[in-house]
């Protein structure tokens, strides 16, 4: 037994530890407490800096002090001469180091770093650089070091086509980095921008045109570093096929242009007095600069959404004074201005219409996939073709099923129905646990077809039965639509972006598990609803019905709520404008 160490028993070594973590508990306590107590009092010296330090250098993510030592820096600034303040920060760069080495990813840290960084007299930034570099080889996912390297480059100026060679290191030594996939995409439209398309012979600009500004740049690649950033990242998805990183990268490659902004349908009604129109994207037309002139006079008209929770919507209704184009003898001309985008629209209604409207064709103006150059075309056939490959070895992959379905998206929506929907199925299958969002954006894209085969001046019906539909999208593109069908389908809603059918008479919409109404608000011209076999349980989920004003057939067969006592006399109390009521 001589010459042996005595080991500690376990209890023994807890109560030391313990002892130990209440003395410097008391400690830790004791600093706090005597550097809020020099925050109160205003004193903003050395000793409270170093006090800061104390604290910091063991629990860098003390907000507070951070906060504290910026006060300090800040008033030592005006007291000490330019040499003396370089190196006062100089010193706190060396300090923040020692903190980033306790936590890698403070926020604090990172954040007071850049702040220094941005006070330094002289920065050296091929240090921070550096330093980020450093960080980055550690763990190439420190979402706070690549914010503040993309600070420092932005600080010192670092060429873009620099950056971008760095992404090129990383992404070489580990295809599963997402940070330098998603930082390539924000450098890539900056070195590489899309032409915008040239001006063409009738809309040739004037001399007293401005230039482009030369900071203005396109949100997409053009398309020759296009079809070179498609080779590297198939490279990263047959490598890995079940990483995530290079395929959201391919997808971001894939995105659709960004529709122009404009007015995409003026809609007129003599009856009711009412203007609504529909932009290409939301807005808020209060502060948008909307302007309605009839008959070659501005009109004073106040401009609503369509629900009340739309401050931002795709589409905007106004009322006319009484007698301004009731009058079926005269014809009028309107014109809606959009005067932020500089942009209008004209619409005429004829003597004898009772209605009229000006619009775009959805079919041409392709609002749902982007246009494709015949270069394009073929390079995202071959594409498809690569993935299908990739398929064939890995057939269970659901990157590779969900790319392979926004490609067929993106090349022929109508021509690859049948297949998307397949892979759809199948996607469901192998990766259960997303199968609602499977089946959301499955609706969605079965919704967008529905709307390309229509012929708006033609068709005014809108059928979307049968669909598995499990939500509704794009309902600003049915501002016509006179009579919709939604029947058999597994929606849980209407939702409020259903009042922008405002032309809408019929609405069937049977066999759902429908439970909310929201989206029958205001509805000026519907008068039928069938609503039979949902779940609607409750009399006060059908209040909003009473804003339908010409609402006079209402069918809740197969509800719950038609099980309540005194049904037929509350309904009728509720509704009376409904003459036809089915329960």
């Amino acid at each position: 037994m001589h010459g042996r160490v005595k080991l500690k028993s376990t209890a023994q070594q807890e109560e030391e530890k313990r002892k130990e973590r209440e003395k410097k508990l008391k400690i830790y306590v004791a600093a706090r407490d005597a550097i809020f107590t020099k925050r109160m009092e205003g004193v903003l010296d050395d000793e409270a800096l170093q006090l800061t330090q104390q604290l910091l250098s063991s629990n860098p993510d003390f907000a507070t002090l951070w906060n504290y030592r910026r006060e300090i820096l800040l008033h030592l600034e005006t007291v000490r001469e330019e040499d003396d303040v370089q190196k006062m920060y100089e010193a706190e760069l060396l300090f923040l180091e020692s903190c980033l080495k306790v936590n890698p990813k403070s926020y604090g840290s990172w954040h007071h770093r850049g702040w220094v960084s941005a006070r330094l007299p002289r920065p050296d930034w091929a240090r921070e650089l550096g330093l980020c570099d450093r960080c980055l080889s550690l763990d190439d996912r420190n979402f706070h070091c690549w914010d503040y390297r993309r600070m420092v480059v932005k600080m010192s100026g670092v060429p873009v086509d620099q950056e971008l060679q760095f992404t090129d290191r990383l992404i070489g030594s580990n295809f599963s980095n997402y940070s330098s996939w998603h930082y390539r995409s924000t450098l890539l439209p900056l070195l590489h921008p899309e032409s915008p398309d040239p001006p063409s012979p009738c809309h040739q600009p004037s001399h007293s045109s401005p230039p482009p500004s030369p900071q203005t740049h396109s949100h997409r690649v053009c398309e020759e570093q296009l079809l070179k950033e498609y080779e590297l990242v198939q490279n990263a998805f047959f490598t890995d096929p079940n990483d995530q990183s290079a395929w959201f990268y391919y997808r971001w490659l894939l995105g659709r242009a960004e529709r122009e902004e404009m007015i995409s349908c003026v809609f007129v009604s003599r009856e009711e007095e009412r203007v609504a129109v529909a932009f290409s994207r939301p807005v808020n037309a209060s502060s948008s600069g909307l302007m309605l002139v009839l008959d070659g006079q501005p009109q004073r008209v106040e401009w609503r959404s369509v629900h009340p929770h739309f401050r931002h919507s795709p589409v905007w209704i106004c009322e006319l004074p009484p007698g301004t184009i009731s009058d079926i003898i005269n014809e009028h001309n309107l014109t809606v201005h959009w005067t932020e985008k500089h942009t209008h629209r004209d619409c005429a209604l004829y003597t004898g219409r009772s209605e009229s409207w000006c619009r775009d064709s959805a079919t041409d103006q392709e609002l749902f996939r982007s246009e494709l150059s015949v270069e394009k075309t073929s390079v995202l056939q071959s594409e498809l073709q690569s993935c299908n490959q990739l398929l064939e070895l890995e057939p269970q992959n659901k990157w590779c099923l969900l790319t392979i379905v926004l490609l067929m998206r993106a090349l022929d929506p109508l021509g690859y129905e049948r297949e998307t929907l397949s892979h759809f199925q199948t996607l469901k299958e192998v990766d259960s646990m997303r199968s609602a969002y499977y089946r959301d954006l499955c609706s969605k894209f079965m919704i967008e077809n529905t709307i390309l085969k229509m012929e708006y001046a033609e068709v005014r019906v809108f059928s979307l039965s049968d669909k598995n539909l499990t939500m509704l999208c794009h309902l600003d593109q049915l501002l016509l639509v006179t009579h919709i069908n939604l029947s058999c389908n597994q929606l849980l809603r209407l939702p409020p972006q259903f009042a922008m059918l405002q032309c809408l008479e019929v609405l069937e919409a049977d066999d759902n598990t429908i439970e909310n109404l929201d989206g029958l608000y205001y509805l000026p011209k519907l008068q039928e609803v069938s609503l039979k076999n949902n779940q609607i349980s409750k009399l006060s989920d059908l209040q909003l019905l009473t804003s339908c004003p010409k609402l006079t057939c209402l069918d809740l067969r197969g509800n719950p709520v038609t099980q309540i006592a005194n049904i037929q006399s509350e309904l009728t109390e509720l509704l009376p404008s409904v003459t036809d009521l089915l329960i």
